[in-house]
């Protein structure tokens, strides 16, 4: 759990996410489309990979843990939660808030 929340308070967006995973990929590419340079944690390509998707699991209080979102620190959510607070108007303003893009 520790190494996740440092690792998620190092940059103004971190992606937890997975190689494999569609929507992982989807998350990745919102982002970047969005002018966001988030640092993206692949769980599979880590070898400590297993030991953060528990932790994320345990963050979160379900599975599958990824794609995770976390925005100056705090945990957003899942892929549901990053697509309500896009269509609601609300992630850009997040990510300006926290220096990941300037519009």
């Amino acid at each position: 759990m520790e190494r996740v929340l440092r690792l998620a308070s190092q940059n103004a967006a971190v992606i937890f996410s997975m190689s494999s995973c569609c929507m992982c990929h989807a998350i990745n590419k919102l982002f970047c489309e969005l002018g966001v340079n988030p640092a993206i944690y692949e769980l599979d390509e880590d070898n400590k990979g297993r030991e953060m998707e528990k932790a994320l699991n345990s963050l979160l209080g379900r599975s599958p843990s990824v794609p995770v979102v976390f925005i100056e620190g705090k945990l957003i959510g899942c892929t549901d939660k990053v697509m309500s607070l896009h269509l609601s108007c609300n992630l850009i303003p997040l990510l300006k808030k926290a220096g990941a893009i300037w519009l």
